[in-house]
């Protein structure tokens, strides 16, 4: 078969896989959910519950709508396919503050892939106006809502006021 590539926007990959608006901001949608679980007893703390052993979605961000900080009790893997480069802010538990470009441009320091640790906060934003990143997300232990933490800007700035700017300019409330 010899097809030619189609160019796509933003709004043509949200249409043709159905992507739905997330709650931190953004575009996904869940296409993956492994069936194997984990029982809740094998869990560290923070967990409520069984979890399955992975999942993964589609996820995507224009740069008029970023991912606002927010955590979650697993590390989270990004993976890059499409689009413009994302810059990832990250703030340890302890608040040290970091940040990385995913995108395909490895030679100028993008990475393809990169995994945020469990109970970091962190928030993502397209770096380039007019544009989209379309990525995806792999979580283990799986995702569920219930380890999914989005807090108002007013908490966030009492727990890191050093970080005032970021987290201001990158949470909803």
């Amino acid at each position: 078969m010899n097809r030619k590539p189609v160019k796509m926007n933003a709004k043509d990959i949200i249409r043709k896989l159905n992507l739905a608006e997330h709650p931190e901001g953004g575009y996904y949608k869940e296409t993956h959910r492994s069936t194997g679980k984990i029982k809740g007893i094998n869990l560290p703390n923070e967990f409520n519950g069984d979890r399955n052993y992975s999942t993964c979605i589609y996820f995507l961000l224009t740069s008029d709508k970023f991912s606002s900080f927010h955590k979650i009790n697993q590390d989270e893997t990004w993976h890059f396919y499409k689009g413009s480069t994302l810059k990832l802010h990250m703030i340890s538990p302890e608040g040290t503050y970091s940040f990385i470009h995913i995108g395909s441009d490895i030679f100028n320091e993008e990475h393809p892939q990169f995994t945020v640790p469990a109970q970091y906060w962190f928030a993502a934003e397209v770096i380039h106006n007019d544009s989209f990143a379309f990525t995806g997300c792999t979580v283990a232990p799986g995702f569920d809502f219930d380890d999914f933490v989005l807090p108002n800007r007013k908490d966030l700035l009492m727990l890191f006021p050093q970080h005032s700017e970021v987290i201001t300019r990158l949470t909803h409330q």
